[in-house]
């Protein structure tokens, strides 16, 4: 068994790779999906020395299998929202405590206290359906902030509005995270010049707009809320953990989760830095399902090992993936 805590207490890259590692030996013994993609692959606990070493499971495999590395009851399951008729990809948890420690403290490390900030959610294609893992987060975060005025936003923008400027003139610290077509919606009907609150993008237009790519998407908002920087927040459905970007689009990951690049044209080459690949994570919250996952996501990774969202595969591009079939 795996202790849970230690996953939280990584101070340096060496604790985190003999962690992973344990992490990997645990899951090919208590995984059977990602025990037979192993299996396929002729890779045995035996043959991984570095984390460069670990089969990363393509992230389909969460669409059409149950992904788990515990025999403990699921407590939820998170889905991803998906395009009409489209499978979705289902995460399945057997932990909370492990999902409101790795957001937490995640957060934490990046902007403080949760307590010290209201928290306004703009999110209305994850409320209108169930399963959210973003709403979940949200949700907690709204719950643990001291500030009455903390909540989730559907479509009343003119409370929002009052809301918003009220707190910023206020000189209240107050953190406004969005879904990206609901920001750029939001700004089209009201203009404003914020000094005291982040705007927080979880990207993605869920089909109500053209996409845009990052930068004219953030310049929009930048000029719509009247702010130097647009942050960003980087997670998915098959996820417990996630990344943050002050700004630039380079995001940096907490101590127990880290992001590699793979060869676009050999899905098991892992690149060094700098180099333009999909994008592979580690995430070691992820300890009851699978702690590496191959995305669909193209980015490139910096010495530092903070990374870049670059785009997305085209189904057509995605090589390497006749694993798939088990």
């Amino acid at each position: 068994m795996i202790e849970t805590a230690s996953i939280f207490n990584i101070k340096n890259r060496e604790e985190f790779e003999d962690l992973a590692i344990k992490i990997f030996k645990f899951q090919f013994e208590n995984n059977k999906v990602y025990r037979s993609f192993c299996d396929l692959l002729y890779k045995h606990p035996s043959e991984v020395k570095t984390i460069k070493d670990i089969p990363f499971l393509p992230i389909q495999f969460f669409k059409t299998r149950d992904v788990l590395s515990s025999t403990e009851a699921i407590k939820t399951t998170f889905t991803s929202s998906g395009t009409s008729g489209a499978e979705t990809s289902k995460h399945h948890v057997t932990d909370l405590k492990i999902y409101q420690n790795s957001f937490s403290k995640g957060f934490e490390q990046f902007y403080g206290n949760i307590e010290d900030y209201v928290i306004l959610g703009l999110l209305p294609s994850y409320l209108e359906r169930e399963g959210s893992s973003l709403i979940y987060m949200v949700d907690s975060m709204i719950k643990t902030s001291n500030h009455s005025e903390s909540g989730f936003y559907l479509d009343n923008f003119s409370q929002l509005k009052d809301t918003l400027t009220k707190l910023d003139s206020e000189g209240k610290k107050v953190l406004l995270i969005g879904v990206s077509f609901a920001l750029l919606d939001f700004i089209e009907t009201y203009q404003f010049n914020l000094k005291n609150t982040i705007i927080m993008e979880t990207g993605g237009m869920k089909g109500r707009r053209k996409e845009l790519i990052r930068t004219e998407l953030h310049n929009a908002l930048k000029k719509g809320f009247g702010v130097e920087h647009i942050h960003s927040e980087y997670g998915m459905t098959e996820l417990l953990s996630q990344a943050y970007s002050k700004g630039n689009g380079i995001f940096n990951c907490p101590p127990w989760m880290t992001i590699l690049t793979r060869d676009t044209e050999d899905a098991l080459t892992i690149q060094s830095p700098g180099k333009t690949g999909g994008l592979n994570i580690i995430d070691l919250a992820n300890v009851n399902s699978c702690s590496f996952i191959a995305t669909q996501d193209l980015g490139s990774v910096n010495s530092d090992g903070s990374f870049e969202v670059i785009g997305r595969f085209d189904n057509s591009d995605i090589r390497g993936c006749n694993l798939m079939v088990l």
